[in-house]
């Protein structure tokens, strides 16, 4: 086990944000990633833009985005972020079948934006199950992860390329 401590404890145990004031700000960027895996119809109904509801692939998109603009309102202890950019990749895998979402997040600051990307790819994910849920209510969402960060204290981690 690393000797890494928790950070969002204080020195009594309890929760809190993280005071980042000290930290100097750098650029961030995190990119997530999530599967929406589907029947074969139900994916070519989405890539055929045939939904009743609209366009799929870009109301995800759109929920993705708002999505990491308001974290910090749906994680507990994020800091609210004023994000410079966030992009949402989705992307059709036969094999799946189904979707493969891609979620970048980026700003210049003084923490992370790990969660940011991580929310979008999962709000984008959960939208394309809204939107088409009336024709295939046993889709899975799966495989939400990080998959790069740069930035920061910690500098640059990537996923191992056996895991994605």
């Amino acid at each position: 086990m690393s000797d890494t401590k928790l950070t969002h404890l204080d020195e009594t145990g309890a929760a809190n944000m993280v005071d980042v004031s000290d930290k100097a700000p750098t650029v961030r960027v995190a990119v997530a990633t999530a599967k929406v895996i589907m029947k074969p119809e139900t994916l070519a109904l989405i890539l055929g833009g045939k939904s009743k509801k609209g366009d799929v692939l870009a109301t995800a998109r759109i929920a993705g985005i708002m999505a990491a603009k308001r974290t910090h309102e749906l994680i507990p202890l994020c800091h609210p972020l004023a994000l410079s950019k966030v992009s949402i990749d989705i992307d059709a895998d036969h094999a799946l079948p189904g979707l493969v979402v891609t979620a970048m997040a980026k700003l210049t600051g003084q923490t992370g934006v790990e969660m940011e990307a991580l929310t979008a790819a999962s709000v984008a994910s959960l939208t394309v199950y809204d939107m088409a849920k009336a024709v295939d209510k046993g889709m899975i969402i799966s495989d939400v992860r990080l998959l790069e960060k740069m930035g920061g204290k910690s500098g640059h981690w990537q996923a191992d390329k056996s895991d994605t």
